[in-house]
């Protein structure tokens, strides 16, 4: 028997835990997404979020509360009567009238192991501090912010070279067939639940735009963990002078090399686009001039020639 589930989603990571549920029979009574934003060029044009549009596409109706402040879009939340609510990035710190709306509670799709890497970017954060594994967890979702006892876990290895799409992708993919098992054992009665452990708590915060910045001064393992964290949304970037006028560059990829040379921070030491770092170097692979397509160095540098004894900041 299939269980009655209101998924809560918006962004595309959330889009195969959807349709993986719906595609294992249960039935999907409604999703809830944040509303549409504003798009295109000049931001004119409203936009459904990726939840939404596969929601349509399938015929589930859509609801987009600002909140749940109101008494109105709580009713109709407990309306559906659905067993379950099941989440995947939705956007929004649910209220207890939500968490406590359905019979069988709300269950998290969540991007990280908990209770590492709670809140809003756990995939970037993870890269950017180097972490050689992750995961994905099933948690029962309670009012602190990632704190529920865990159902599912899978991990997932964090190569050296892997970006944040890349393993984004990966997480999505495990993080919709984890979904289904819990579903499947929650339906049961045989899904397990276990209290976080209280000791390595670390807090993922959204990803501000004064930390994109490139700083060659640190090492060259912070700086290639730096730009794979951040790679391809919303990309690390140094300024380069470009006749005569300072020019974003943002980089894509990069890797670590082994140098003697000492030079100072920033500084270009061949015409392969090696950087010297506060300690080693890095080798830029794959950059993007702003309003330009991603390039791999070698075409770039025939459009933009860097020459080697360049200082990037």
């Amino acid at each position: 028997m299939a269980l009655r589930i209101i998924f809560m989603g918006t962004p595309d990571f959330s889009v195969a835990t959807l349709e993986a549920l719906a595609e294992a029979g249960h039935e999907i009574v409604a999703v809830y997404s944040q509303p549409p934003r504003p798009a295109g060029r000049r931001g004119l044009e409203l936009v459904a979020s990726p939840v939404h549009q596969a929601a349509e596409k399938r015929g589930i109706p859509v609801f987009t509360p600002v909140n749940f402040r109101d008494e109105a879009d709580r009713a109709a939340f407990r309306a559906h009567n659905a067993d379950v609510a099941v989440v995947v990035a939705y956007g929004l710190l649910l209220p207890e009238a939500i968490l406590t709306g359905t019979r069988l509670g709300c269950y998290n799709g969540h991007a990280s192991l908990l209770p590492r890497w709670r809140g809003a970017a756990p995939i970037q954060r993870a890269i950017m501090a180097g972490d050689a594994e992750t995961g994905m967890m099933v948690m029962k979702m309670d009012k602190g912010l990632d704190t529920g006892p865990v159902a599912l876990t899978r991990h997932v290895t964090i190569a050296e070279t892997m970006t944040a799409g890349e393993l984004h992708d990966a997480l999505m993919q495990v993080g919709g067939a984890l979904m289904v098992e819990a579903m499947g054992r929650l339906e049961a009665g045989d899904l397990p639940l276990t209290p976080q452990a209280e000791d390595g708590v670390l807090y993922a915060a959204k990803i501000d735009k004064t930390e994109t910045r490139i700083d060659f001064s640190r090492s060259a393992k912070d700086v290639h963990n730096h730009i794979r964290g951040l790679s391809p949304f919303p990309g690390a970037w140094f300024e380069l002078p470009v006749a005569g006028k300072p020019e974003r560059v943002k980089v894509l990829a990069s890797e670590r090399i082994d140098t003697a040379a000492a030079r100072s921070a920033g500084t270009v030491l061949d015409d392969r686009l090696a950087v010297a770092c506060g300690a080693g170097a890095v080798r830029l692979v794959r950059l993007q001039k702003a309003g330009g397509k991603p390039l791999d160095a070698a075409d770039f540098l025939r459009g933009t020639p860097v020459a080697a004894g360049e200082v990037l900041a």
